[in-house]
C-alpha cells in the first residue's frame, strides 16, 4: 500500500519537531450498501475509500492528521506540518521498521466486490418476503445490506508493520406491525467477519420471519407495567446491556481520565461472583473480530472481571501511557479519518450453570426481557435506560402475555451485583458502537440471566 522507504520517510518529518513517538494508518476499503423498502430496491452505494492518518506523541500529547493523497510529497507534507503541534528536545530516533508476521484467523472463501450484485438483490428479497408474508399484520419491511473489504497497513516509530484484511457482511430485516393505530417494530441482523459464504451458514428466510414475529407479538401486546421487580435478560442480543452500562466504562478512554466508574477499582470485587464478563477480538469470523487492531496490536482474550472480581480494562497506546499499562489490543478506530481509541470488540459475559428453564421457574413474577433495543448510559456513573424491544411478563414461574413500552433503568454496578442466576446458553448478537473514534462493528453476549431487583419503566392503560 505504501512502500518502506516512503514510510520511514513520513516517520521521520512526524518526529521532526521532538516528538517521541509516529504512526501511520493506511486504509483502503471498499463498500457496498443497498436498501429495499416495499420489495424494490429503493438505494445501491458501492465505493472506495482510500486515506492516510498520521499520529504523532510526545509524553501524554498527541495530534492527529489524515489525507486522501497518499504521494510521498503529500504525506510527508502532512506529517511536518502535524508535528509543528509537538515542540520538544530532538529524541534522535532511528528506524528500523521489521513487517510483522500475523496469523490470519479468518478464513474468507467468497468475497463479496467478486459476487453479482443480482444475487445480493435475490437475497434480500428472499428476507423481505419472508418477513412480509409472515402476516397481515405487517405493513412494511426495510431490508439492508452490507458487504466491505478493508485493508489496512499500520506502521510505526517502534518498528512495527503491519498489515490486515478484513471482510464483513451484514443483512438487517426490519418489519413494521400495525393494529387499531399502534404500530410496534421488530428487528433481526445477523453478521459476521465473513464473505458471502456466510449466507450459506444462516437462513435469511428465518431472519425475516423473526424480525416479523417479534413485530407482530409487540403490536398485540399490553402495556407493560411499571416498578420494581426481577428481570430475566434473554441471551444474544441482550448483551447489549453489559455492553453499554459496563463495557464502555472498562475502557481506558474513560478509565485513564478517571471519568469512569471502574476507575481504580483493580481486583476490587464489583460484580455477582457468578458473573464472569470477557472481551474477544479473536473469536473466528466473529463481526467484531480482526488479526490485529487498528494501532497493529494482535487482538487476545481479555478478562475484564471474573468471578465478580475486575481483572482487567480495554487500552490502547495512548490512554496506556496515561495509565502505564500495556495495549490489550483495543485500539479502534472507523476509518483513516478518526485516531483510534480503547473500544470493545466481542464483549460478553460467559457461561454459568443455569438452564434457561431454571431460571424462569424460580422467578415467581416478574418481566422476561426477550430482545432488548437502543439504550444509553453515562461512563462516569454507570447510570442507564434501555428499551425493551420485546418483553413478557413472568407469572408464577412461566412466561405469560406480551407486554411493550417497557425500558431498563438502573445502574452498571448495581446490576453486576444483583445478577443471581446465568444461564448456559451463551449466544451473541451484532451491532454498530459509536464513540470517540467513530462508529465501529461489535458483538455483545451472554447467556440468559435474572437480575434479582431493577426498575422497570412502563405504561399503565387499557389492555
Amino acid at each position: 500500500m505504501l512502500n518502506k522507504k516512503t514510510i520511514e520517510n513520513v516517520l521521520y518529518a512526524a518526529l521532526s519537531t521532538g516528538g517521541d513517538f509516529a504512526e501511520i494508518f493506511v486504509e483502503d476499503k471498499y463498500n457496498n450498501n443497498m436498501k429495499m423498502i416495499g420489495g424494490m430496491l429503493e438505494s445501491s452505494v458501492s465505493g472506495r475509500d482510500y486515506g492516510v492518518g498520521i499520529r504523532i506523541f510526545d509524553k501524554l500529547n498527541s495530534v492527529y492528521a489524515f489525507t486522501n493523497d497518499s504521494s510521498e510529497e503529500n504525506l510527508i507534507k502532512v506529517a511536518k506540518q502535524a508535528a509543528v503541534a509537538i515542540k520538544s528536545e530532538d529524541k534522535n530516533i532511528t528506524l528500523n521498521l521489521i513487517k510483522s508476521d500475523i496469523k490470519n484467523a479468518h478464513y474468507i472463501s467468497m468475497i463479496p466486490k467478486n459476487i453479482e450484485k443480482s444475487k445480493k438483490v435475490q437475497l434480500m428479497k428472499k428476507g423481505y418476503y419472508a418477513a412480509k408474508n409472515y402476516d397481515e399484520v405487517i405493513s412494511q419491511v426495510t431490508v439492508n445490506y452490507l458487504d466491505e473489504e478493508q485493508n489496512v497497513l499500520i506502521a510505526n516509530s517502534n518498528g512495527l508493520l503491519a498489515e490486515d484484511n478484513r471482510v464483513r457482511t451484514r443483512m438487517g430485516i426490519q418489519a413494521v406491525a400495525s393494529r387499531n393505530g399502534e404500530m410496534q417494530v421488530g428487528f433481526y441482523g445477523p453478521g459476521a467477519l465473513m464473505g458471502f459464504e456466510f449466507y450459506d451458514r444462516i437462513d435469511i428466510e428465518e431472519c425475516g420471519r423473526e424480525a416479523a414475529r417479534i413485530a407482530k407479538t409487540m403490536v398485540e401486546a399490553q402495556l407493560c407495567p411499571s416498578g420494581k421487580m426481577p428481570v430475566v435478560i434473554d441471551n444474544e442480543f441482550g448483551g447489549v446491556l453489559f455492553h453499554e452500562a459496563c463495557g464502555h466504562g472498562l475502557e481506558a478512554t474513560f478509565v485513564s481520565k478517571g471519568t469512569s466508574a471502574f476507575a481504580g477499582k483493580l481486583g476490587q470485587i464489583v460484580a455477582s461472583p457468578l458473573v464472569t464478563a470477557i472481551d474477544d477480538g479473536t473469536i473466528p469470523n466473529a463481526w467484531g473480530s480482526s488479526n490485529i487492531d487498528d494501532e497493529g496490536t494482535p487482538t487476545r482474550k481479555n478478562i475484564l472481571i471474573e468471578n465478580g472480581v475486575l481483572k482487567g480494562y480495554l487500552v490502547d497506546n495512548l490512554n496506556g501511557r496515561r495509565m502505564n499499562a500495556q495495549s490489550t489490543g483495543s485500539g479502534r478506530r472507523q476509518s483513516y479519518r478518526l485516531a483510534p481509541t480503547s473500544r470493545m470488540n466481542n464483549t460478553y459475559i460467559d457461561n454459568g450453570k443455569s438452564t434457561f428453564q431454571e431460571i424462569i421457574s424460580s422467578t415467581a413474577n416478574g418481566l422476561y426481557a426477550k430482545k432488548l433495543g437502543g439504550g444509553s448510559v453515562n461512563p462516569a456513573t454507570g447510570d442507564f435506560n434501555f428499551a425493551v424491544m420485546e418483553g413478557y411478563l413472568i407469572e408464577n414461574g412461566k412466561i405469560t402475555k406480551p407486554v411493550r413500552g417497557a425500558t431498563l433503568i438502573g445502574n452498571g454496578l448495581e446490576v453486576l451485583e444483583k445478577i443471581d442466576m446465568v444461564g448456559n446458553n451463551l449466544s451473541f448478537g451484532q451491532g454498530r458502537c459509536g464513540s470517540l473514534s467513530g462508529s465501529i462493528p461489535v458483538n455483545v453476549g451472554q447467556p440468559t440471566i435474572r437480575v434479582k431487583s431493577l426498575t422497570v419503566g412502563g405504561r399503565k392503560g387499557d389492555e
